[in-house]
């Protein structure tokens, strides 16, 4: 009798949706993410008080939204929070939580913990694409990069699964990761090639291929935003097929899965929101490792709550780096991505060297 009670009990850190510790996480890191947005208001070449910043964001927003106000009709802050500030913090924010996700969803199609959109060649294949039109003058600012990142990412994403399984219904992990590896170093090696060959090209790509932030306007949120604003529902969408594709393709497929269908949306969705968030922010390493792994050893292996909080630790992280990189070298600034690369590279190692990785 006792043998059998404690062999159905359900363990003791198991967290079942909609529990008491799950939302208090989520509500924590959301707590976190809004009172860092509000301080990245205040964080540039020189910091303001937090109320200054909030008393401002009402003229901000009405400076972008009516063209007929010039410049100097509002003071100096109100046009650098409108600018430069409040599309810098919404953009950090957006690709964070992209990344976030889609690191989630590589993780559980790969059912490999240490997977995120950079390592496996997603985001070689977006730079590769927007240097393609960049070299061919097709477009020249953030914005007109967003719609060709996003092929290019679908494209490599396609392409390292069908090199990897010969087809999209399953994946090895490890040739996942091996077919990620040799695309990418392909990939870059042209970027590399377009980069030396063109003074414009260089110009062009010299900040945007280190991550980084800096000068990019509303325009770039409007670009952005509705694309990974879907890419996000389409992620949240995925949890049920991935909870089932945790317990093996045979097995999920046995229980009524369409593998293939999940798969393909899997895709659709990583390139979406890689493809988004690479052509705002520039190639971004470790926070689609990162922020899952955080999730997953809060809240259990269970995707409904791994997605939307690695999403929301994406931005958490995302937003940081920005405004450490903004601190760290005044007047002038680090890019993010290599706040993020000084982060990521110990904590990669760390993961790597640990006994037991936290299990999908």
């Amino acid at each position: 009798m006792n043998s059998s009670s404690t062999t159905h009990a359900p363990p003791a850190r198991q967290v079942q949706p909609g529990s008491g510790r799950f939302v208090l996480v989520i509500l924590l890191l959301i707590g976190v993410l809004t009172g860092s947005a509000l301080v990245s208001l205040t964080v540039g070449s020189r910091v303001n008080a937090v109320g200054e910043a909030l008393h401002r964001i009402p003229g901000a927003l009405e400076y972008l939204l009516d063209p007929t106000i010039a410049a100097g009709d509002v003071d100096e802050l109100t046009v650098l929070i409108g600018t430069y500030r409040l599309p810098r913090t919404i953009l950090a924010v957006l690709c964070g939580a992209a990344l976030g996700a889609a690191g989630a969803i590589i993780q559980g199609h790969t059912r490999n913990p240490l997977a995120d959109p950079g390592i496996l060649g997603i985001n070689a294949g977006a730079a590769a694409a927007v240097v393609t039109v960049i070299g061919g003058g097709v477009a020249t600012s953030a914005s007109g990069y967003v719609y060709p990142a996003m092929a290019g990412c679908a494209a490599v994403t396609i392409l390292i699964f069908l090199l990897s399984s010969g087809g999209p219904a399953a994946a090895n992990p490890v040739t996942v990761i091996l077919a990620g590896v040799a695309v990418s170093a392909l990939l870059m090696a042209y970027v590399h090639l377009m980069v030396l060959s063109s003074d414009m090209v260089l110009d062009q790509m010299r900040l945007w291929a280190t991550g980084s932030l800096a000068g990019r306007r509303m325009d770039v949120v409007t670009a952005t935003a509705p694309v990974i604003v879907v890419g996000l529902v389409l992620a949240l969408t995925q949890a049920p097929g991935l909870n089932l594709i945790a317990l093996g393709t045979t097995t999920a497929a046995s229980l009524g899965l369409p593998v293939t269908r999940v798969r393909v949306l899997g895709l659709a969705t990583v390139a979406m929101l890689g493809g988004a968030a690479t052509a705002a922010a520039g190639p971004l390493s470790f926070v689609g490792l990162a922020a899952p792994h955080m999730m997953r050893t809060l809240a259990g292996p269970d995707y409904r709550r791994i997605i939307p909080g690695a999403a929301v630790a994406g931005a958490i992280l995302t937003l940081w780096a920005d405004m450490a990189g903004r601190v760290m070298a005044r007047p002038d600034e680090m890019a993010m991505g290599i706040v993020l690369a000084l982060v990521g590279v110990p904590v990669f190692i760390l993961l790597v060297r640990r006994r037991t990785v936290v299990g999908l």
